[in-house]
């Protein structure tokens, strides 16, 4: 343990003196933000205008994995790394003086499964209800709708559309994703750096919590033990349950590398559905490993879709009667939906 503490003392030393030259070095291998399958080896090799080298440790996240004393490359394993960016560098000596040169390649799950889609049943939906949020629960839908100046929280009865309940936000409120936990009813904003926490039945306004690292509100669910948050990024953020406080975050990745932009969200036996901002997809996420399991594509299931502002967004799930539903921002129609596997 000490000879590895002070390697890699040393080596962060020699990196630092390094930073402030231009490094002629770079990885042949693998190429920069390339995928690499999960379990897959990879060989870290660098370009060398010259041999002339004494020779070369090469680190993964800050890891040493090998040294070489000529251009050969070395393989490393993938199996133990975690999902996601992979950063990688190597510290080349030639005559006692250290040259340093860093990439990232990232670790990908397999191709996620593909779906298709069936409609069951369709039901009518607010045309000015701009959806962020859907739940539903108590056998009604629970909806909050975004715009500065037109945000609102309702009750909505399924099979006719009909607001039972609603509050109105004043101007300065971009409502953005919901979620019940118990009898509360958490809600984000979009970039006002808060979201809020309502009772359920009176939507009597009972508290509020701070975002940390995650600076904006987009999605959110809730798990059984957690809060889970998206904010347009490729993260799925956790969040207590009670306070909101922020514990941890994990990266989501299909076999293509990060899928960003994750909107909002609904967990459905033990997986994290999302919808994909712009994008007539939703897909289906393992929470635990950040890995895309499944892609379910929607492309056509809304005839009236227009270029900005009223794409795809909504996901609800009918736990007892195991009903699918989705819909879109100024959607006429909330669709309930069986998922086909090609």
């Amino acid at each position: 343990m000490r000879k590895i503490t002070y390697f890699m003392a040393i080596a962060a030393l020699a990196f630092a003196s390094c930073k402030s030259k231009k490094s002629s070095l770079e990885f042949a291998s693998p190429g920069a933000n390339q995928a690499v399958l999960k379990g897959a080896q990879v060989q870290l090799k660098l370009k060398f205008e010259s041999v002339s080298m004494d020779s070369v440790a090469y680190f993964v996240d800050d890891k040493h994995v090998g040294s070489s004393t000529d251009t050969t490359a070395i393989t490393v394993d993938t199996k133990d790394m975690a999902y996601g960016t992979r950063n990688i560098s190597a510290l080349v000596y030639n005559a006692g003086k250290p040259d340093s040169v860093s990439s990232t390649f990232y670790v990908v799950p397999e191709n996620a499964k593909n779906y298709g889609f069936e409609v069951v049943n369709k039901y009518p939906h607010d045309t000015t209800a701009f959806t962020q949020g859907l739940q539903f629960a108590d056998g009604i839908l629970y909806e909050s709708n975004g715009r500065y100046g037109e945000s609102n929280l309702r009750k909505v009865d399924l099979k006719t559309g009909k607001v039972l309940q609603e509050i109105k936000f004043d101007e300065k409120t971009f409502a953005e994703g919901m979620t019940l936990v118990g009898n509360k009813l958490f809600m984000l904003t979009w970039q006002q750096g808060e979201g809020y926490v309502f009772d359920k039945n009176s939507f009597v306004k009972e508290s509020s919590f701070k975002y940390e690292n995650s600076k904006e509100g987009w999605g959110l669910t809730y798990d059984g033990q957690h809060l889970i948050k998206s904010d347009g990024s490729n993260k799925l953020f956790f969040l207590d349950a009670t306070t909101g406080k922020e514990l941890n975050a994990i990266g989501v990745y299909d076999e293509a590398g990060p899928v960003d932009e994750l909107n909002e969200l609904e967990y459905i036996d033990d997986k994290v559905y999302a919808n994909v901002y712009q994008k007539d997809v939703i897909v289906i996420i393992n929470p635990q490993t950040g890995a895309v399991e499944g892609r379910i594509n929607l492309v056509g299931i809304y005839e009236h879709t227009s270029a900005y502002d009223n794409e795809l967004n909504g996901i609800a799930y009918d736990q007892a009667g195991k009903r699918l539903f989705i819909t879109g921002k100024l959607w006429n129609t909330l669709f309930e939906i069986k998922t086909v596997e090609k």
